[in-house]
């Protein structure tokens, strides 16, 4: 498993890591509306999958609406973003920040994706900060398992990731 620290502090992660070249697990989690969202449901595109612990910190707000920003200049991938917070907290602060190019969802209610990535923080019951990249064919083409869940990850990288993904 990645090792990740949390303000400093080992954390455990609960699930498997996932590494480049494996079958991109499916998972299920909430969208702002109650409704399960899979990876399947959008089979046949490029996925940025951006993980992060808490939508009302500074770093994932920052990560949010960089990846949100880019979303914008991205063709045929879809970005979605990934954490523990509920529905209802993602939508009030995806409005009163203009995120529309992102897919915000919540993994709270089963923390599905969280063990199928191998993110879920057990001590904390956040995911951990990560990115990945599935081609439309589900195969995982990039991964960054930030070591330290506060600083930010490698927008660069996974922005071209995505770009060459297909």
């Amino acid at each position: 498993m990645a090792n990740i620290t949390f303000k400093g502090n080992p954390v455990t992660l609960i699930g498997n890591e996932v590494k480049v070249g494996d079958k991109a697990p499916n998972f299920k989690v909430l969208a702002n509306d109650l409704s399960e969202v899979t990876l399947s449901d959008t089979k046949g595109s490029v996925r940025l999958i951006s993980v992060i612990p808490s939508i009302d910190t500074g770093v994932c707000d920052a990560q949010t609406r960089r990846f949100n920003e880019e979303a914008a200049k991205l063709d045929n991938v879809k970005v979605l973003t990934i954490s523990v917070d509920l529905p209802f907290a993602q939508k009030r602060w995806c409005g009163a920040n203009g995120i529309e190019n992102v897919q915000v969802l919540s993994d709270h209610r089963d923390a599905s994706f969280g063990q199928a990535y191998g993110v879920l923080i057990k001590e904390l019951r956040l995911l951990a900060r990560a990115v990945f990249v599935v081609d439309s064919s589900d195969t995982v083409t990039y991964v960054e398992y930030v070591s330290e869940a506060t600083n930010h990850p490698n927008y660069e990288a996974a922005i071209e990731a995505a770009k060459a993904a297909k």
